[in-house]
């Protein structure tokens, strides 16, 4: 295969540079370009996209790294990008659709309960009169809960809810999510996150740390870790629930240790990970991505 493939990212940084060096070791040109950039453009014939990177031509295929915020407007139009990319027979990793369930921290998990994967109990809402009642509840039945932003990452903005004064003032958007506060009592606090691909969970890592909030990105540690059965299951099943072609399922385990499904991640981030474990995720995501790019050249005729 040979061509011009595109990875939207505003930031390419060391996942921008792997999967770049990595597709131009199998003749792929591989191009960054932000969604920001992109523009309708109907005044000609054509499909009426334009990538600047790539000009009037559909490129191969797209790899979605990143979607910068803004608001509902610029990310419903980056959004509209990968749905007709799709359409045109373009294919889009991972798709519109995914990310749009895997950014929305209410959607994803009303999906696990659908599907009957476990997940801390939860509330959202954008009555500040029933999350203050919920909240009073909760405390009183159950024990801390955690805040944190409908769309968010990394870890940021989340706020540990102890006691009723520690309700927050303002939350992103206006929209309060709450989710149980899982403490298995072990310390330091970790968690497990999981890469799928396909359908298969190819590598774990735990993640450890002094304080409770255990991204990579808010320093903490990060250790391979076997992939039992039912971790792989749980992940899989997880992946599967928000129809990810590849995603970064987080996993605590609670008192009893049992896993507990918190987010999956449709632009998940796999530097930690890989170095981690030793695992070449990229070589396994690229695989995945040709393999979908030739699957959709083959129905298309």
């Amino acid at each position: 295969m040979s061509g011009r493939v595109v990875i939207f990212t505003d930031e390419p940084g060391w996942h921008g540079r792997q999967l770049r060096t990595w597709f131009d070791s199998r003749g792929l040109e591989a191009v960054f370009a932000s969604l920001n950039d992109c523009r309708v453009e109907l005044e000609s014939e054509g499909h009426g996209i334009v990538i600047p990177a790539c000009g009037n031509e559909l490129p191969l295929g797209a790899f979605v790294r990143g979607i910068a915020g803004g608001s509902l407007e610029a990310i419903t139009l980056r959004l509209d990008f990968l749905h007709v990319l799709q359409q045109l027979g373009c294919p889009v990793f991972n798709d519109a659709r995914t990310i749009e369930r895997t950014v929305d921290k209410a959607m994803t998990s009303l999906l696990l309960r659908r599907h009957g994967i476990p997940t801390p109990r939860t509330f959202c809402s954008q009555d500040v009169d029933a999350a203050r009642a919920y909240v009073k509840a909760a405390l009183a039945r159950s024990g801390p809960l955690v805040s944190k932003p409908l769309f968010g990452s990394q870890g940021k903005g989340l706020i540990r809810i102890e006691q009723y004064s520690d309700f927050p003032d303002e939350v992103p958007g206006g929209v309060y999510y709450f989710q149980a506060f899982i403490d298995s009592a072990r310390r330091p606090f970790r968690d497990c996150r999981v890469m799928v691909i396909e359908n298969e969970a190819i590598a774990a890592m735990e993640r450890s740390s002094h304080h409770w909030i255990t991204n990579r990105a808010q320093g903490a540690d990060c250790r391979s870790i076997a992939l039992h059965d039912d971790l792989a299951a749980i992940a899989v099943a997880a992946a599967r629930a928000v129809g990810a072609a590849y995603a970064g399922v987080d996993l605590l385990r609670d008192a009893n240790g049992e896993w507990l499904v918190t987010e999956v991640n449709g632009i998940p981030a796999w530097q930690g990970l890989q170095r981690a474990t030793g695992v070449d995720v990229t070589e396994l995501l690229g695989d995945a991505f040709i393999r979908q790019m030739d699957g959709l050249a083959a129905a298309h005729g």
